[in-house]
């Protein structure tokens, strides 16, 4: 959208026509009180100018994205993702992430999921130990919510990206379906849409997931989208699949950017969902058939989750904590499954191909909590299911 500024003169005092000392002498109004008079017309003006163009640069459900003027510099750093603002600072954050075909992987973070001992160390500690993985701490990009969570990602990590929606905070450990959830899933899909038309692909990972093995070779090489599971039919091809939002790989194209649009205005045909759920209900629309847009979802046998697990250790490439509510129970079975990633790797060849191990998850990551996706208690970084 293109943003409206109130051009001024080099010279903002007002000027008015020339008068002769008679006529001023004549005046009932005294000289100070007309320069007053224009220089309040004058401020009026330009408020009222800034105010308009603040509304016509953020998005279009009245939220905008803004840096941390106090850590990054400059109280009027501000990113509204509909253009016309300045992206210089997550150009920056992204060009030095990105791989050589501008790909790189994206993570949200708040501070409920920030603080010592808790989801974002197990997240890096995944890159670390799995096979193939820790190059990619190098292209894995962490976007802060607020500013302790910025703060923590400064302290683990070298790409750090603070954000935050004006009018609403996502510091704290938010619940399923609660007005604050679903503009934090919204906002998402509208920030990762901004990232498309950058140019950059993404590969966007929830902080639950688990990386032991390079993702990319599990890829599909001619798919615009492609997204895990939280069951899989058996065929990448079949919409009847049940997708998870919370890992995705989108290659920047006309394609992707028109579905990412589409997906986000579809909100307002279906009030009151998140952005999972949408899109099981657009994927059947005609329209993404019309955008060309390839389609694939993941398997998972190489793309698993507490919803289903993968059972080759062999092949798994990441591990969701999926289905499952309440950030103890999460933490408690995420460092399970750590633990049966070290375990495993520690075997001999013989004793991991004989496919002995498997995991012990989940265990307060009950599978009944799949069915309790309308509870208050799930996470704001969750979708249904994650």
């Amino acid at each position: 959208m293109e943003s409206c500024t109130l051009k001024l003169p080099n010279n903002p005092t007002t000027s008015f026509p020339a008068t002769d000392a008679s006529m001023l002498s004549e005046s009932t109004v005294p000289r100070a009180l007309l320069v007053f008079a224009s220089i309040s017309v004058f401020i009026l003006l330009l408020y009222g100018a800034s105010d308009f163009h603040r509304s016509s640069s953020s998005s279009s459900s009245g939220y905008s994205f803004n840096i941390f003027p106090s850590l990054l510099g400059g109280s009027d750093s501000k990113i509204p993702i509909n253009g016309g603002g300045d992206y210089n600072k997550l150009e920056k954050v992204l060009k030095e992430a990105a791989m050589e075909d501008k790909t790189v992987i994206i993570a949200t973070l708040n501070e409920a999921w920030a603080a010592p001992n808790t989801v974002i160390d197990l997240f890096l500690e995944s890159f670390r130990i799995g096979q193939g993985t820790r190059r990619l701490l190098d292209h894995l990009v962490i976007v802060a919510l607020d500013e302790k969570a910025y703060r923590r990602c400064m302290e683990l990590h070298t790409h750090c990206f603070a954000l935050v929606t004006r009018g609403l905070d996502f510091h704290d450990e938010a619940y399923f379906m609660t007005h604050v959830y679903l503009e934090m899933m919204w906002r998402r899909i509208d920030f990762l849409r901004s990232l498309l038309e950058m140019g950059y692909n993404f590969v966007f990972t929830d902080a639950d997931i688990m990386w032991f093995r390079d993702p990319f070779p599990r890829f599909f090489l001619d798919a615009d989208f492609q997204i895990a599971c939280d069951h899989f039919s058996g065929n990448s091809s079949d919409i009847q699949n049940s997708p998870n939002g919370g890992f995705n790989y989108v290659k920047s194209n006309k394609r992707s950017i028109e579905f990412y649009k589409f997906w986000y205005s579809s909100r307002k045909t279906y009030p009151g969902f998140h952005d999972q759920d949408v899109l099981n209900f657009i994927k059947f629309d005609p329209f993404i058939e019309s955008l060309g847009l390839k389609m694939r979802f993941l398997d998972t046998a190489f793309f698993g989750g507490l919803c289903e697990p993968s059972k080759d250790l062999n092949l798994v490439c990441t591990m969701h904590a999926n289905c499952c509510f309440g950030l103890d129970s999460k933490l408690h079975d995420l460092g399970i499954m750590l633990q049966d990633w070290k375990t495993f790797l520690s075997l001999p060849p013989t004793l991991k191909r004989s496919q002995s191990v498997s995991w012990r998850v989940p265990q307060n990551c009950s599978l009944n909590s799949l069915h309790q996706h309308d509870s208050p208690e799930k996470s704001i970084q969750q979708t249904v299911g994650h």
